[in-house]
């Protein structure tokens, strides 16, 4: 299973849930804080939380469980 990466940023609670949810389908991911790099502040700034997979893919919220869950899938 290849880790996945979930562009957030401290207080938001939506990243927290997208975070909860990795977490439950027990999925490696690393948190990336965009606040940390201007480039991803423009890129995702109104559109986290967003996970990348290792095929560059994205999937940005809304998302269900089970849409994250067939996302990862194709990640692996």
């Amino acid at each position: 299973m290849s880790p996945v990466i979930l562009y957030s940023t401290d207080g938001c609670h939506l990243c927290e849930l997208a975070q909860l949810q990795l977490e439950q389908l027990a999925h490696p991911f690393e948190i990336v804080d965009i606040i940390d790099d201007a480039s991803l502040v423009e890129k995702y700034g109104t559109r986290i939380p967003v996970v990348l997979n290792n095929n560059t893919q994205e999937l940005g919220w809304p998302f269900e469980l089970s849409e994250l869950q067939t996302f990862l899938g194709s990640s692996c």
